[in-house]
């Protein structure tokens, strides 16, 4: 198996969706898709430390470094701006080094992660999350939870929530990087890849909350530059 799993360490499961890691394999391309998560990810000793800013559309990411292995912290919808300390739309479909994040602190960081033995940098990622004492906004988190539910329009979570759209807008390019219609449509597509692989793809789409089968389709082809039937042949749900 080469990408795994593990549970947000306790006292950060407000903050964190997971850690994951994944063994290099020689010449393999991985397509990644908008899940709402910013992740801090150790690419190895050429590339360093970066910050990954949630998605709008796929990205094709090449191996880590020869024989070193791909390790991450991946912050929940919600609870990037405050782990990162500025607005999360500023890193939105980037790879920023932590040192353009944090500074010295994100320099400090990359030069411990080099030096670290591999199976010491998950910790070495979780203890600098914890060092940064955030506190993830609450609004935020609550229409992340809410935007994932089927048929939720925005402007009834944001009336539910009490806040105008537009405010609701800001709070979540601050805290996830996009705004509640990008994430509601991440979340549908989640929802899609949840459902059993065994349906007609017509009635994965209604339940997923698509208003129709090509609506769906024309859906997955941007947020994953694949056709359905290509893209849920291989459709893992991740954490988030």
């Amino acid at each position: 198996m080469t990408y795994r799993e593990y549970r947000s360490p306790v006292g950060l499961e407000p903050l964190v969706a997971c850690l994951w890691e994944s063994d290099p394999v020689p010449g393999k391309i991985t397509r990644v898709i908008p899940d709402g998560c910013v992740d801090l990810v150790w690419f190895g000793a050429e590339r360093g430390l970066a910050v990954v800013g949630a998605d709008t559309r796929p990205w094709i990411s090449r191996p880590a470094d020869a024989g070193d292995r791909t390790c991450a912290i991946r912050l929940r919808p919600g609870a990037a701006g405050a782990v990162l300390g500025l607005p999360a739309s500023e890193v939105r479909d980037s790879r920023v080094s932590a040192g353009l994040v944090w500074g010295a602190a994100g320099e400090q960081l990359d030069e411990a992660m080099v030096a670290a033995d591999p199976d010491q940098r998950l910790r070495i990622l979780t203890e600098a999350v914890l060092r940064r004492h955030a506190t993830p906004d609450p609004l935020a988190l609550a229409a992340a939870r809410k935007l994932a539910e089927p048929g939720v329009r925005v402007s009834a979570a944001a009336a539910e929530l009490g806040f105008s759209e537009r405010q609701l807008n800001r709070r979540l390019q601050n805290a996830v990087g996009y705004g509640p219609k990008m994430l509601a449509r991440v979340a549908r597509l989640r929802r899609l890849i949840a459902q059993p692989g065994d349906d007609p793809l017509a009635i994965r789409a209604f339940a997923a909350g698509y208003a129709s089968q090509a609506h769906m389709s024309d859906e997955v082809r941007r947020l994953t530059g694949l056709t359905p039937v290509r893209f849920l042949k291989d459709a893992a749900l991740t954490a988030a």
